[in-house]
C-alpha cells in the first residue's frame, strides 16, 4: 500500500463527527479499531505480530532475538479532539518506509520491527506514555493499577474490558535489551521548519515538563443568596492563578498552561466547594521550569489564603530534559546529508512536546525526525502536514533506516 492509501484507511477510525477532531482514548472501542488496523498492515507485509507484556503492538522483520535491532514507530491514541498526524503520522511513515526499503531491495544485517506505544498522550488516565513508562520502569505496576480515568474505571479494569492481561504488565529489560536503536517519526509541533523553509528536521532535546494538579477547596454555597463578602469561593483563586501562570511563564520564556479543569458540584447556581485545575508546564531548562512553577505555586497559595481556601498541589508526572543520544543524532544527520553538497543540510532543532522516544532514551540510544508543520498548530483538528512533506518524511526515515540497519 502507498503512504497516501494507508493514510486514507486510518483516517475515519475514532474521528468525531461533531468537532473533526480524533477521540482515540486508550482501551476504547477506537483504540482497538486503531489496533487492528496496525495488525492488518503488519500481517500484509508477512512480518512477525505480537503485542508485549504492556499493551504495545509490535511488528518484526528478522529475529528479534538476534539483538541490536532498528525499531520505528510511535503511537496512534489522541488528546481530546486532537489532530490527525500527532503519533499516526510516524507509524504510518514506519510501514512506508519498509515498503520503500523493500522495493530497493535493501538486505538488512540488523532486525527491524514497528512499534506501535500504548497511551502516548495519556488522555484518559491522566498520565502520558504509559506504555513505554511501564516497558521503560519508569511507571510502576502499583503506580498504573493506581491510574483511573474520569468515570473512576481504573486502568485494569480498562484493560480487562478490551481483552488484555493487567497482571502481566511491568517493566521489560529484556524486549528493550534487544534494541539498538529506536528513531520515531513525528509531525512537528511548532513551526521552526516552515520558518526555515525545511521539509525534514532531527530532534537535539525534550525540554523538561511535567504536570500539576492544583485541588482548591472552598465552601458550597447558593449563588443567588450568599453575599460576595461570605463567599469561599475557590474558582476565584483558581482564575488568579491561571493568570498567574501566563505571567510566570512569559517572564521565563517558558511555556504554563492550565488546559482541564473539574468543578464540584458544578451547578450553574451554586458556588464552587472544588475547583481543580491540571497545570502543564515547560521550559528550555530545568532551572527556568523550576522558576515558572514555583512562581506559580507561591501566586496560588497566596490568592487562596486571601479567599479563605484550602489548597492541595500534588506533581503528577514529571520528565527532565532528553538530549537525545549525540552520536545517533550524528550518525543521522549523516546519512542524511550524504548526498548533498550543503554544510547544513538537515537543520537540529529542540521541542517542548514529550514523546515515548524521550522516555525510552534513559535506556536505549533513541532519535527523532521531524515533519514539517505549516501552521505549527498541533493537538487540534487544525494540525496538518503537507503530502509531498510527509512523502520526504517517509524517504528520510527510509534514508535512516536503511543506514542504520545495514552497518
Amino acid at each position: 500500500m502507498t503512504f497516501q492509501s494507508m493514510w486514507a484507511e486510518l483516517l475515519p477510525l475514532g474521528r468525531s463527527s461533531a468537532s473533526g477532531g480524533y477521540r482515540r482514548f486508550a482501551w476504547t472501542g477506537a483504540d482497538a479499531e486503531c489496533r487492528a488496523w496496525f495488525r492488518e498492515q503488519a500481517v500484509s507485509r508477512g512480518l512477525a505480530y505480537e503485542v508485549d507484556r504492556n499493551g504495545n503492538q509490535w511488528a518484526w522483520l528478522g529475529d528479534p532475538a538476534a539483538g541490536d535491532a532498528v525499531v520505528t514507530g510511535s503511537h496512534l491514541d489522541s488528546v481530546p479532539d486532537g489532530g490527525a498526524f500527532d503519533g499516526p503520522l510516524g507509524v504510518v511513515s514506519s510501514f512506508a518506509a519498509l515498503d520503500e526499503l523493500r522495493a530497493r531491495q535493501v538486505a538488512f544485517t540488523k532486525p527491524l520491527a514497528l512499534v506501535n506505544f500504548g497511551d502516548e498522550e495519556g488522555a484518559r488516565f491522566g498520565l502520558a506514555c504509559v506504555g513505554s513508562r511501564l516497558t521503560s520502569g519508569q511507571l510502576t505496576v502499583e503506580q498504573a493499577h493506581r491510574l483511573t480515568d474520569g468515570e473512576g474505571i481504573s486502568l485494569p479494569r480498562a484493560m480487562e474490558a478490551a481483552g488484555y492481561d493487567p497482571d502481566a504488565i511491568g517493566a521489560d529489560p529484556e524486549r528493550l535489551g534487544r534494541i539498538g536503536a529506536f528513531v520515531e517519526l513525528h509531525v512537528e509541533q511548532g513551526r521552526a521548519l516552515d520558518l526555515s523553509g525545511d521539509r525534514v528536521g532531527i530532534a537535539s532535546a525534550i525540554w523538561p515538563h511535567g504536570r500539576w494538579r492544583f485541588d482548591f477547596r472552598g465552601e458550597a454555597n447558593h449563588a443567588g443568596t450568599t453575599r460576595l463578602a461570605d463567599r469561599h469561593d475557590p474558582m476565584l483563586s483558581y482564575a488568579e492563578t491561571v493568570l498567574a501562570a501566563r505571567r510566570e511563564a512569559r517572564l521565563a520564556g517558558a511555556v504554563a498552561t492550565f488546559g482541564k479543569i473539574a468543578v464540584e458540584p458544578n451547578g450553574v447556581n451554586a458556588i464552587p466547594s472544588l475547583v481543580r485545575g491540571w497545570l502543564d508546564s515547560r521550559a528550555a531548562d530545568q532551572a527556568s521550569l523550576d522558576q515558572v512553577v514555583g512562581g506559580i505555586e507561591k501566586a496560588a497559595r497566596e490568592y487562596a489564603d486571601a479567599h479563605g481556601i484550602a489548597l492541595d498541589i500534588v506533581r503528577e508526572s514529571f520528565t527532565p530534559v532528553v538530549e537525545f543520544d549525540h552520536a545517533l543524532r550524528d550518525e543521522l544527520a549523516r546519512i542524511l546529508g550524504k548526498d548533498t553538497d550543503s554544510a547544513v543540510t538537515v537543520p537540529v532543532l529542540g521541542t517542548g512536546a514529550g514523546h515515548d522516544a524521550g522516555i525510552l532514551s534513559g535506556t536505549i540510544p533513541t532519535a527523532m525526525l521531524f515533519v514539517r508543520n505549516p501552521t505549527g498548530v498541533s493537538h487540534s483538528p487544525a494540525e496538518f502536514a503537507a503530502e509531498d512533506d510527509c512523502v520526504a518524511g517517509v524517504l528520510a526515515l527510509a534514508d535512516v533506516l536503511e543506514g542504520l540497519a545495514t552497518s
